[in-house]
């Protein structure tokens, strides 16, 4: 009987862990496997821990988690929920569809205790540093920093893997922009990265630049926190809400003079703090360079194969003998479903249950799906109906039961986002679980004066 072979998972967030749940699911079923997964936070769940900290954690290494207090889902749960362990299931009744982060986080931990997957599984407080491959022997050899002691008695130690799934997200390193005049700006500047708390903000005037997902929340959430209201700026062309009374949009921002904004339509505006929602870098430096994925943040990711596998077309970059995967990289309407179902896909390729067409189709396939990222890119629609067809080809390659077609939560939900009602009325809705059919119950308090973000008030006041 030959060895195991050898899988190093890096990062233990929700792709991580949904990694390690689907090795242990298949196994029973084609390679035996032993995994080590490496976890530099103190706890698992990755960006599901928020923290008071900004900057540097307390090991030095760069604080991974960008949660905020009173933050709740910006989509409807349902779009997100794994079809073998749904929000029922684990409350043990059905709940409104935009809970905040703590119910969020306390249904991730269920499900994978369900999976049989905790922090026994991770090596925490273990930061990877480098990971080459050796091309002759097939294997991995991974360098990680043990930092349970502190950066400065941080010990260092390696070992050599059979296979690599790096799954450390693409939501911690931020991109940040700068503007003419910005570093005189008199006021808060800071970006969404590290925003903490909406009160920060009581009875200033609030410039977001950046009009996706965080900029659109952080306005409201200042909103509703007692700002005076402010300006959202945009980039490419605005959102089509309507604001809260206090809140307008602006083409982007062309320079600073002291607290003064001016925008690129000519017109100007005084501020008090300003936030840079102007998103993240996929960065993996620990990677060496021949391996490593390097993009931005799009659809259809180049150089893996079904949006997992490296299989490199780029300039310079070398094949790892279909040894090396990467999760959870794209950006992304579907997330849990779809770290799921990648996880299953990889898995079963590790495990020897999946067989891997030659380099030359999977080359092709991988330009005939990037090649559609401007189509696809050009409205939201065809970006849900898209990432929605990717899940069901994955489902279909697996076999993996359940139902993962959420479209029509995601296009009612884009849609009552525009309605007359207004932007701040969109987490008053409700939608079916696409497993169980059942329609969410809308929560007793409208959301702009739910000032309660704990789990139990939530649950019970549903």
């Amino acid at each position: 009987m030959s060895d195991p072979v050898r899988v190093c998972v890096i990062g233990a967030g929700v792709s991580g862990l949904c990694m390690l749940g689907m090795l242990k699911k298949y196994k029973d079923q084609g390679r035996a496997v032993t995994v080590t997964c490496y976890e530099k936070q103190d706890v698992i769940l990755g960006l599901w821990n928020f923290t008071w900290r900004t900057g540097m954690d307390k090991t030095g290494e760069p604080v991974h988690a960008s949660q905020y207090r009173d933050l709740f889902s910006n989509g409807p749960k349902e779009a997100i929920e794994f079809p073998d362990y749904t929000y029922e299931q684990h409350f043990g009744k059905a709940i409104p569809s935009f809970p905040p982060r703590s119910v969020l986080r306390d249904y991730l931990v269920g499900y994978f205790n369900h999976l049989g997957v905790g922090e026994e599984d991770v090596l925490l407080n273990h930061s990877v540093q480098s990971v080459t491959y050796c091309e002759k022997t097939k294997k991995f050899t991974v360098t990680a920093l043990n930092l349970s002691k502190g950066n400065d008695k941080a010990t260092s130690l390696s070992d050599v893997f059979d296979y690599c799934v790096v799954s450390i997200g693409h939501f911690s390193i931020p991109n940040v922009p700068e503007f003419p005049g910005l570093d005189s700006f008199p006021g808060r500047v800071m970006h969404s990265h590290d925003f903490r708390n909406a009160r920060e903000f009581t009875g200033q005037r609030v410039l977001t630049v950046g009009n996706s997902y965080s900029g659109e929340d952080m306005m409201l959430q200042t909103k509703k926190f007692g700002a005076k209201g402010g300006t959202i700026s945009y980039r490419s062309q605005p959102t089509g809400f309507k604001w809260p009374e206090g809140i307008d949009e602006r083409p982007l921002v062309s320079r600073f003079d002291g607290n003064t904004a001016h925008f690129s339509d000519g017109t100007s505006g005084e501020y008090d703090a300003v936030i840079l929602a102007t998103g993240y870098l996929v960065h993996i430096p620990f990677m060496e360079w021949e391996y490593r994925l390097q993009c931005p943040t799009i659809l259809n990711v180049p150089d893996l194969y079904r949006g997992v596998l490296w299989t490199p077309m780029s300039e310079g970059k070398k094949s790892a003998d279909n040894r090396l995967f990467y999760i959870g990289m794209q950006d992304q309407w579907y997330t849990f479903t779809l770290f799921q179902l990648q996880a299953v896909w990889i898995a079963q390729a590790i495990k020897g249950l999946k067989e891997i067409p030659p380099v030359e189709e999977c080359h092709a396939e991988i330009t005939l799906w990037t090649g559609t990222n401007p189509e696809v890119t050009s409205c939201p629609y065809k970006a849900i109906q898209s990432q929605t067809d990717y899940l069901l080809r994955m489902q279909a390659d697996t076999d993996f039961e359940g139902e993962f077609d959420a479209h029509q939560q995601f296009f009612d939900w884009k849609k009552s986002k525009v309605d007359d009602a207004g932007i701040q009325e969109y987490r008053n809705r409700a939608y079916p679980s696409p497993t169980t059919g059942t329609m969410a119950p809308v929560h007793s308090t409208p959301w702009m004066d739910l000032m309660d973000d704990g789990i139990d008030a939530y649950i019970n006041a549903a």
